[in-house]
C-alpha cells in the first residue's frame, strides 16, 4: 500500500494523466509531461497502446523519455517511421488517432491553447516555442486531453493567443466552425481532473486529489472554478504506478544528464 505521504502533485498528475488512457488507444504524444503520462500508461495497465510522435515514429516504446520529437530513441524503439506528411495527411487528418496528448502554457476555461507569445503578439514579454503540430492535434484527433500544472498566471480568463483551438467561444462552437471532432474531454493538473460541462463545454472539476480543497484549486486558477455536484477524490498512487513513474524518470535522467523534454 503507498504511503500517501510519499508521491508529490507533479507524481499524481503524471498518474492521473496515463489512467485516462487504454490499451486500444492510439495516441499522439505531445513531448513533457503528455510524454510521461503515455508511457507510464503503456508500461503498466496499456501495454498495447499505440503512441505517436509528431516526427513520425508510429509505436513507439522509449526506454527513457525524449527530449524533443527528434529523440533517436523514438525512432530506434518504433514499429515503423513515416514521413511527416504522411503522419499529418494520412494518420492524424485520416481520422485514425483517438487521443491527442497536450501540454499548455497558458489555457483557459474552454480548453483554448497558447504556446505561441505571453503578452502582445508584436512585443511579446515572452515568446513560447509555438504550435508545431498541435493545432492540427487539436481539430484532427477524436479527443483531446491536456495536462499541466495549476498556476494564474497559465490559467488564465484569456489567453493572449489562440494555437490551438479548443471549445473556443463554448457551447456548440466547434460544431459551427464544421469541426467534427470533440476537442478537449479531460484536463488533468497536479491539483484536480476538469472535465467540460456537456453544455456549456467550461471545464469543471469532477476529482480533487488527495488533500487538494476547493479554495486551493481557486486560488491557482484565474477563472472562477466549477465544481461538479458529485465530486470525487482522485485514488492515490499504487505502488506499481509510483515505481514506474520513478523508474522512467531515473533511467531518462542518467540518459540526459539532466536536462529535461521540450
Amino acid at each position: 500500500m503507498t504511503n500517501l505521504s510519499d508521491f508529490t502533485p507533479n507524481e499524481m498528475m503524471t498518474i492521473a494523466a496515463a489512467r485516462a488512457l487504454s490499451n486500444d488507444d492510439v495516441c499522439f504524444v505531445g513531448i513533457g509531461a503528455p510524454s510521461a503520462a503515455c508511457n507510464v500508461a503503456r508500461l503498466t495497465h496499456a501495454p498495447d497502446i499505440t503512441l505517436i510522435y509528431e516526427s513520425g515514429t508510429i509505436g513507439t516504446a522509449p526506454n527513457v523519455l525524449p527530449l524533443s520529437i527528434g529523440d533517436g530513441e523514438l525512432c530506434e524503439t518504433a514499429v515503423t517511421t513515416v514521413s511527416v506528411p504522411e503522419m499529418f495527411r494520412y494518420w492524424l487528418q485520416g481520422g485514425r488517432i483517438s487521443i491527442g496528448f497536450l501540454g499548455a502554457a497558458q489555457l483557459d476555461r474552454f480548453g483554448n491553447i497558447n504556446t505561441t507569445v505571453i503578452g502582445d503578439y508584436r512585443k511579446p514579454k515572452v515568446r513560447l516555442p509555438g504550435g508545431g503540430g498541435a493545432p492540427e492535434i487539436a481539430s484532427s484527433c477524436r479527443q483531446v486531453f491536456i495536462t499541466m500544472k495549476q498556476a494564474t498566471r497559465g490559467m488564465v480568463e484569456k489567453i493572449d493567443f489562440y494555437t490551438s483551438f479548443g471549445h473556443g467561444e463554448g457551447g456548440n462552437h466547434r460544431e459551427r466552425l464544421g469541426i467534427k471532432t470533440k476537442g478537449p474531454t479531460l484536463l488533468i493538473t497536479d491539483l484536480a481532473i476538469w472535465k467540460p460541462d456537456p453544455e456549456t463545454k467550461e471545464f469543471t472539476v469532477v476529482s480533487m486529489h488527495h488533500g487538494v480543497t476547493r479554495d486551493k484549486v481557486q486560488e491557482t486558477c484565474g477563472w472562477k472554478v466549477r465544481f461538479s455536484e458529485h465530486l470525487e477524490e482522485t485514488p492515490p498512487p499504487t505502488e506499481l504506478e509510483l515505481t514506474t513513474l520513478r523508474e522512467l524518470q531515473a533511467r531518462t535522467e542518467k540518459a540526459h544528464g539532466g536536462k529535461k523534454g521540450i
